[in-house]
């Protein structure tokens, strides 16, 4: 056979190729390494990021898991503690127990409190402002279900917290003011932190959102509030995964505040409360040589501590609605017209203006005439010719109205506010009011108006436009009697570390121009014609130098002078003029320096220096002033009573050696 064979003829036409039995093999082979490629990618991917999160994160994520295991909660500091001078609390800590609740761990609220309900008293409205709180608060932040419990309720919630998930019994510290309403108006008190208190961006403490954490609202519990604070403390805790604790696993307690020590003494301002009795006043005593507050009291006062524990609206109520406003605190904030008080400081205006000697007088009929308008003096047939001691001693109003004309309103208001009046002293306590001493440019301000002569004779009175505190009334009678710008002070001792006291300066009046005021307020005292005789002390060792006043509260109209004007007891109370009187003693060697005013309580001879006597003889004595201290006719009968425990020793004399 041919090896060959002939090529049929036509046309040509392609050949399949002959089928390779090794290319299945090749096929499998890539696409085998595009699997195996990707796997060691995802491999790699997966080994990577367990490295990123075993060695590179770990520290990240086991944090994270400790937080859903250990928490964090803040330990508030136990508040620092004040004492009265002698070392008598004005305002302690007392144990507390009280119960909270937290949302995320409770489930449903409301069930749970039901079941508290169960067991412990909670009065609809708690129920409804616990309710508002959980809807406000994080579901984290302890919400406060009941505070003050007695030690049956609190022992009944633990026996059932099993059953009580979300529930924790807590025994915190809470505040308690001893003395209560007598010291309400100078300690203050605290209350409940609200939304306002944490809106303050001055005050962004996380204290704050403890729950029950309190913080001042008045008084210096108010104006010390960071330092008396102190700063919270931690603890961390266990819990399991509904959120019960299991332990507790470190704490670091916080630093507490500082303790206060006032100059207040309590046995003193105890019996300034007593001697005011139902009467709306205030006073001021002062340690005439350093500036120290004795006593501070505005009365009526009120019960503190039923604003530590969240006061009734009926209590509020009665309070607000009160005429004589127990919640304003009258010795700081209470402004009064000073009436014949403020004779002092015109008489040293003039004086050191060498307007006006110690011996020239001016002739008083029972008015002073300006224009067309004549201004009454309180005597309505006058006092004849008065110079400046006896213008005192018998506080003529003619004598100043002329006298104030000539010196000016310039140099009058210059002299008030050299004896500590129209100034807001630096104290520790909110609203201390600065008064008003008026002068020309405040009056073309405030009353778009110029000032007036007659302006200038209201003035020159105390009446007008000028208002004073009792305060600063206080301040002014221990600058005249000292001769030294004296500024009051209230805390002693900070921390148990003595405060320095501040040396005053000279007031920069000579010593022949304080005396002549000041022997005119002795007279106003120790001599028969003057306005307050009745309430001098009769001891040689203890005389008082004093200044009557009467401030108008109403006008008295031409038509009611020309019937004869209305009896002060006549009238509504609340028309009645203040009473006034500030004073200082001894008269020869001034230790106390005293300021009272009685509000509507008439003539300032008769409401307010009898007040101030027998304050400035338990100030000089002790709690038993000696019957021989008093005059005959106006002797005591001993009281029976037990005094205080805190009080002097039984004739004690306090008076200056």
């Amino acid at each position: 056979m041919p090896l060959f064979r002939k090529a049929t003829t036509g046309p040509r036409r392609f050949q399949q190729p002959v089928a390779d039995d090794n290319a299945p093999a090749r096929s499998t082979t890539r696409r085998g390494a595009i699997l195996l490629g990707a796997q060691f990618l995802v491999a790699g991917a997966l080994a990577w990021r367990m490295r990123q999160l075993q060695i590179v994160e770990t520290e990240h994520y086991r944090l994270l898991a400790e937080e859903n295991r250990i928490n964090i909660r803040l330990i508030a500091p136990a508040r620092a503690e004040i004492f009265d001078r002698n070392g008598v609390p004005l305002a302690v800590n007392r144990q507390n127990y009280r119960i909270v609740m937290v949302r995320e761990q409770a489930g449903d609220p409301e069930e749970m409190l039901d079941r508290l309900a169960r067991i412990i008293d909670i009065p609809d409205h708690e129920m409804r402002r616990i309710l508002k709180e959980f809807r406000t608060k994080p579901a984290f932040v302890p919400v406060p279900i009941a505070d003050f419990l007695d030690w049956e309720s609190f022992a009944a919630v633990n026996a059932n917290a099993p059953a009580l998930p979300g529930v924790l019994p807590e025994v915190g510290l809470s505040r308690h003011y001893p003395h209560g309403p007598q010291t309400a108006h100078v300690v203050g008190y605290v209350g409940r932190v609200t939304e306002r208190d944490l809106e303050n961006p001055d005050d962004q403490d996380p204290i704050l959102q403890v729950p029950e954490f309190q913080i001042g609202k008045d008084g210096i519990e108010r104006a010390a509030e960071r330092e008396l604070r102190g700063s919270a403390g931690t603890r961390r805790i266990e819990v399991n995964a509904v959120g019960r604790v299991i332990r507790e696993i470190d704490r670091v307690e916080g630093a507490g505040g500082k303790d206060l020590q006032l100059t207040l003494d309590l046995g003193l301002q105890r019996y300034c409360h007593e001697r005011l009795g139902s009467e709306s006043a205030a006073v001021v005593v002062m340690d005439a040589t350093n500036g120290d507050l004795l006593a501070l009291a505005s009365n009526p006062t009120f019960e503190p501590n039923l604003f530590v524990q969240g006061i009734s609206q009926s209590d509020y109520a009665a309070l607000i609605q009160n005429d004589h406003r127990p919640l304003h605190n009258k010795w700081a904030s209470g402004m009064y017209p000073p009436g014949s008080t403020f004779k002092m400081v015109v008489a040293l205006a003039a004086l050191e203006a060498g307007i006006m000697g110690p011996g020239d007088t001016v002739f008083c009929n029972g008015g002073y005439q300006l224009g067309n308008r004549r201004f009454h003096c309180w005597r309505r047939g006058g006092h004849g010719h008065v110079d400046m001691r006896e213008s005192l001693e018998q506080s003529c109003d003619v004598y100043y109205y002329d006298v104030a004309r000539r010196v000016g309103i310039d140099r009058i208001a210059a002299m008030a506010n050299r004896l500590g009046l129209g100034v807001e002293h630096d104290l520790p306590l909110p609203s201390i009011k600065s008064g008003l001493i008026p002068t020309r440019d405040w009056k073309r301000a405030a009353k778009k108006q110029g000032w007036q002569a007659g302006d200038t004779l209201n003035t020159g009175i105390g009446q007008g436009f000028v208002l004073t505190t009792p305060l600063q009334l206080a301040i002014m009678t221990s600058r005249i009697a000292t001769g030294r710008i004296i500024a009051p002070r209230l805390v002693r001792t900070r921390d148990g570390v003595p405060i320095p006291e501040q040396e005053a300066p000279p007031l920069g009046l000579s010593e022949a121009q304080l005396r002549v005021v000041r022997d005119g307020m002795h007279s106003v005292v120790n001599s028969r014609r003057g306005t307050a005789w009745r309430s001098r002390i009769v001891d040689d060792a203890a005389l008082i130098a004093g200044k009557t006043g009467t401030s108008q509260v109403r006008n008295i109209t031409a038509a009611e002078r020309a019937r004869g004007v209305f009896r002060n007891e006549d009238l509504p109370w609340a028309r009645r003029d203040h009473a006034l009187f500030t004073a200082y003693a001894p008269s020869d060697r001034p230790k106390y320096a005293i300021a009272v005013v009685v509000e509507h309580g008439g003539g300032g001879s008769a409401a307010a220096a009898p007040v101030a006597r027998d304050i400035l003889m338990h100030a000089l004595y002790g709690p038993e002033p000696p019957l021989t201290a008093y005059p005959a006719d106006q002797r005591p009968e001993r009281p029976t009573a037990e005094p205080p425990a805190d009080a002097p020793a039984t004739g004690t004399s306090r008076m200056p050696t």
